[in-house]
This record gives C-alpha cells, sequence and structure tokens, in this order.
C-alpha cells in the first residue's frame, strides 16, 4: 500500500516529509517523490526506485520550504517509472497531490477531462485528481465557498467525483498556507504540533513530532494551516473534531533491535497470538458448566444456530491467514470451511449455500477487494432471501 506523509509549520519540509516516508517503508513502494512550496513556486522531486534514489537527488538543494507532501509508491495503474511516479500535477504544474488507493472512474473522467483541454504524461489513476481539482478552481465563484477556502472547496468538489477507496493530499503554489487531505475508504491520520501539522497514512511516520492524532473518517475533508485545522464531510458541512493521545512513543514503533520489520513480526506472533486467545477464551471456564462455553466470541447465538459451513474471503497475506483458519474451524469446530480469493470472488463468485456464515479478513482493514466481496455477498443473499 503507497504511503502518504504531509506536513506544514514552521520547519524544512523535506527532512520531515524524507523521515516519515523512511518510515513508512514497510509498507512496500517501487518509487518516491516529494512536492514542497516555497516563495510561490511548487517543487516537485521523483525517482524510481528506493528512497536513497529520491535522496540523492535532493541532497545540495536547499529547500527552506515549510510546506510539503511525500509519497512513496507501489504501481497499480503504469509501471514503476519516475513519470508515473507521485506527486502529480496539473497542467500548469503549480498543483500537486498524492494518492493511496485507487480512482476506480479515472479513465472516465480522463476522457472527460481531455475533451475539455487537459493533456497528461502518466498512465496512472492518480493523475487525473489534480487536473479535476484546478478544473473545479477556475470554475469557482466566492458565492460557492460558504466560509471553505478556495482550495477546499475545489478538492471537495472533486471528490464527490470519485469512485473507489482513496487518501489524497494536496498542495498548490497559489495557496501557499494550506495543505488540504481527503479519506474515503483508505487510511489517513492528521497530527497536531506545536505551530505545526502533520498528515500520514500510518502513525509511524508523524509519532517522532506529535502523539496528539486525529484519525480521519471516511468521507471527510481537512484544511491544514499555521491557524489550525478545519474538518469538513463531502457535504461541506463542518465537523467538530478532537484529537486523542497516542500512549506510545517513537521507540515501541520501530524495529526494536531487528533488522526488519518482517522478522520483528515474526517473532511477535507468539505474543500476539496469546493476547488474541486470551480475549476470547474463558479462563474460568470448567468441563460440565451448562450455562457456559470456553470460548466467547461475542456473536449473536441468531448467527451460529444451524451453521452448516463456513466461507473465508481474503487477498495476499490475509488469505494465507485464512488458511490457517480454515484447519483450526475444521478441526475444533467440525465445521467445513471454503476460502477463497477476494480478488476472484468479486467476478466469479460461489453458488449460495445455505446456512453459511461468510468471514471476509483484510490485513489492513481497507482491503477494496475484500470489502467488495462481503458488500456483493451480502447483495447476494438478500435477492434470495
Amino acid at each position: 500500500m503507497c504511503g502518504i506523509v504531509g506536513y506544514i509549520g514552521t520547519r524544512p519540509a523535506a527532512d520531515i516529509l524524507m523521515d516519515g516516508l523512511r518510515k513508512l517503508e514497510y509498507r512496500g513502494y517501487d518509487s518516491a517523490g516529494l512536492a514542497t512550496v516555497l516563495e510561490g513556486e511548487l517543487h516537485c522531486v521523483r525517482a524510481k526506485g528506493k528512497l536513497q534514489n529520491l535522496q540523492d537527488k535532493l541532497d545540495g538543494q536547499e529547500n527552506p520550504a515549510r510546506l510539503g507532501i511525500g509519497h512513496t509508491r507501489w504501481a497499480t495503474h503504469g509501471k514503476p517509472e519516475e513519470h508515473n511516479a507521485h506527486p502529480h500535477r496539473d497542467g500548469s504544474g503549480r498543483l500537486a497531490v498524492v494518492q493511496n488507493g485507487i480512482i476506480e472512474n479515472y479513465r472516465e473522467l480522463r476522457e472527460t477531462l481531455k475533451a475539455q483541454g487537459h493533456q497528461f504524461t502518466s498512465d496512472t489513476d492518480t493523475e487525473v485528481v489534480p487536473h479535476l481539482i484546478a478544473q473545479y478552481l477556475s470554475q469557482l465563484t466566492e458565492g460557492d465557498l460558504q466560509g471553505r477556502s478556495r482550495l477546499l472547496e475545489a478538492t471537495r468538489r472533486a471528490a464527490q467525483d470519485l469512485l473507489g477507496a482513496f487518501a489524497l493530499a494536496i498542495v498548490s503554489a497559489d495557496f501557499p498556507d494550506e495543505l488540504v487531505v481527503v479519506r474515503q475508504q483508505a487510511p489517513l491520520v492528521i497530527g497536531f504540533g506545536q505551530g505545526e501539522f502533520f498528515c500520514a497514512s500510518d502513525t509511524p511516520a508523524i509519532v517522532p513530532y506529535t502523539r496528539a492524532v486525529l484519525p480521519m473518517e471516511n468521507g471527510e475533508l481537512a484544511s491544514l494551516s499555521p491557524l489550525g485545522v478545519e474538518v469538513y464531510n463531502f457535504a461541506g458541512d463542518r465537523q467538530r473534531k478532537h484529537p486523542i493521545t497516542l500512549n506510545w512513543n517513537p521507540i515501541m514503533v520501530e524495529k526494536q533491535g531487528f533488522k526488519h520489520f518482517m522478522l520483528k513480526e515474526i517473532y511477535e506472533q507468539p505474543g500476539v497470538v496469546r493476547t488474541a486467545l486470551e480475549t476470547y477464551i474463558d479462563n474460568a471456564w470448567a468441563p460440565g458448566q451448562a450455562d457456559r462455553t470456553p470460548v466467547q466470541l461475542g456473536l449473536p447465538d441468531d448467527l451460529l444456530n444451524g451453521l452448516d459451513h463456513v466461507q473465508v474471503v481474503a487477498c495476499g497475506t490475509s488469505w494465507h491467514a485464512a488458511l490457517v483458519g480454515k484447519y483450526l474451524i475444521e478441526a475444533l469446530a467440525n465445521l467445513p470451511v471454503l476460502v477463497q480469493y477476494a480478488s476472484e470472488f468479486r467476478y466469479s463468485p460461489t453458488p449460495l449455500i445455505p446456512h453459511t456464515l461468510t468471514i471476509g479478513v483484510t490485513q489492513s482493514g481497507e482491503t477494496a477487494d475484500t470489502l467488495a466481496a462481503l458488500e456483493m455477498e451480502q447483495t447476494r443473499r438478500a435477492a434470495h432471501a
């Protein structure tokens, strides 16, 4: 999954952005880039491959910009080449966007924008976003704003045109004191500092700078400025939100002496399994207690009564976890379990089997294929009810 970092404040943004992107390297990526705003100009640097390639391009450049966004990309639309790396800009080169997720209707939007004179230079779905925002910026009147900034309002209107799961961070040379962020089915968190604000797709990127964070909800966008943070929903209504304080420090989210995050996670597995079991197993249970069971899942009785089969949909690492779950459920509950790839289930769902419990497993809670598969299953069951 791609990584997003954003900063607006009093310190040089590039150093903070690069440090945040390093904290997100564990997510995997094939290219990286930064966009900063300085003295009325947008400066964008991108590189294919590892972050060090981007750092090599930045070395020797004096860039005291106090506003910027950074990104690590995992290719979905378009090859992992520099011209497909984020940030992506509009036709003027003065507005830049980074994105996590997928814009499902980007082809239709791209054709519409082309007909309006916009020219594209990448193969990505993301590039439609800065062009779409720029298009709305050119159309806005003072009466459209209703107290919202022009960049926020143009972004809000553009977000309503986008289909899919996405998180966005936007900066513009024409709005040098504002960073706009959007969340729709992809994680994004805002960090609060002393006269500075951050955004990131995961908290490790900003924990070294602040523990006061605001996780954004689906269908929300926010304007970050030196004066504070304003959060709105997609309908344009101001939201009253309060940050929370994380009770862990930067060391807790680092590799803690392990060479790789994967190695750290391997060694953490026994503790994670123990914690999960302690959550659901009733240690006070004893054989023969008719009114108690050893496992308390917190599921309603009518969900489990008459259950004959279990179906699990998942992708990638979650699919492997589901295979382990299949073995455990079949061995302990004596129920047949079918595990399916969510990405394939979307397009070729299996025949409906009565008295089946369908479980969706995701690695991050944001897997679009799994969510779509569950929605499809729910629709199918409702149609056959």
